[in-house]
Order: C-alpha cells, then sequence, then structure tokens
C-alpha cells in the first residue's frame, strides 16, 4: 500500500487503493496499445514456385512471340525467362512464366486454343524453380574450326565427363569471306563444378582442340 500511494493511489481506511482519473486512463491507454498475438499467417507458396515451360517452334514469316507474350500478360503471368533463336527456315521459342496456380491454369487454356493452329508446334508443362547452383562457375568457351561432322559431340562428351553442364549453345556453320571454305563457330556457357581446378581443365580442354585442330578459348563469364 506505500507503494501504491508513492505512485498517486490513494489509501482509504478500508485499506482499498483508489487511483485519480488521469491514472486510470493511462493504465487504460497502455493496456488497449498492447499488440495482441492473432492468428499464425498462413504459408503461402511463391509465384516463382508455379512456372510453365512454353516451346513453340514455327516458320519465320509466323513467329508467334507477339501471341504467346499476350496470352502470358492477359493470363496475369509473368515472362521470367525467353530464348527466341532462328534455326534454318524456323525460329524456335523458349518461355518460362510465372504465376499464381490459377493464372497459370489460365495460361494453359489460352495456349490450347494457339496450338489448334496446324503451321506452328506448341508444347507445354509445368515445371519448378532451379536449385540452387552457386557452386558452378559460369565459364564461356568459344571453338572456331574448319567445319566437319563430330565436333559438338566431342566438346559435350569432354565436358560431361568431367563432369560440367552445358548450359548454353550457339553454334552456326557460315563461309569464310576470304576463301569461301565452310567453316564453323560455336559458344558454349558452361558451369563448372567450385572443386575443379581450372587451371588444369582449360590444359586439358585446349590439349583436346589441338587433336582436332580446334582453334578454342577459355574464360570466365563477364557480366
Amino acid at each position: 500500500m506505500l507503494l501504491a500511494a508513492s505512485r498517486g493511489g490513494q489509501v482509504s481506511s478500508t485499506g482499498v487503493v483508489s487511483w485519480p482519473r488521469t491514472a486510470r486512463a493511462d493504465v487504460h491507454r497502455q493496456t488497449s496499445l498492447k499488440p495482441s498475438p492473432g492468428p499464425t499467417p498462413a504459408v503461402t507458396r511463391s509465384g516463382n514456385d508455379n512456372q510453365l515451360l512454353i516451346h513453340a517452334l514455327t516458320a519465320t514469316n509466323k513467329s508467334p512471340l507477339l501471341a504467346l507474350a499476350r496470352r502470358i500478360a492477359d493470363a496475369g503471368c509473368n515472362l521470367s525467362e525467353s530464348r527466341v533463336s532462328t534455326i534454318g527456315t524456323e525460329v524456335s521459342l523458349m518461355l518460362l512464366a510465372t504465376g499464381a496456380w490459377d493464372a497459370l491454369a489460365k495460361l494453359e487454356t489460352a495456349l490450347a486454343k494457339l496450338s489448334r493452329d496446324e503451321s506452328m508446334h506448341l508444347v507445354h508443362y509445368r515445371t519448378g524453380p532451379r536449385q540452387n547452383s552457386s557452386h558452378l562457375l559460369p565459364y564461356l568457351v568459344e571453338v572456331v574450326a574448319a567445319d566437319r561432322p563430330g565436333i559438338v559431340a566431342r566438346i559435350v562428351d569432354f565436358f560431361s565427363q568431367h563432369g560440367i553442364s552445358v548450359e548454353q549453345l550457339n553454334s552456326t556453320r557460315y563461309q569464310a569471306m576470304q576463301t569461301g571454305a565452310e567453316m564453323f563457330q560455336a559458344q558454349f556457357t558452361i558451369g563448372i563444378p567450385a572443386e575443379i581446378h581450372i587451371a588444369a581443365l582449360r590444359d586439358d580442354f585446349l590439349e583436346l582442340c589441338d587433336g582436332l585442330n580446334l582453334d578454342a578459348i577459355m574464360d570466365p563469364v563477364k557480366f
């Protein structure tokens, strides 16, 4: 009771502590401002976990890029990755759409209608996010040589034997301007495991290229 009296309370003859009106209001205000624990928020799946891979192949004069981009946007999805390349007389499109589950379902319905066009080959299916590949070092490999069969197969086989993944590959045949010789050029983007000794790997690769009479370089990818 002495403590109560020292803090502004008054002790009646019956021993009951009474507080002034302003003190009672302050106590009530502090109690009402205390946040309530509330319900535990539900764990929702991230939109990036819902992905749809779309591959379209058609003639170059009938590229479906605009049509596919519009359908992805109209469905409420995001175009997170895309690859467009012309191969021969055909154009190839690889698109990765992300979004909510129901948005992807809406996109699948739209793609089913678009695939009725007989001039286009369209494939799409659900996929998931890629696993963390931070242990892989990105390197760029460029190869130039006189064109002949089997060059890509030999190089890819070398990478496979060393546990190295080929992330991207672009290759083409062309005619040299000076001599008219048929030439071959390829660019590989590879993922080298961090535990591999880079200098030793480069020496082995260049030795392979020397044996195949290829002009090649291997350098880290610079962003």
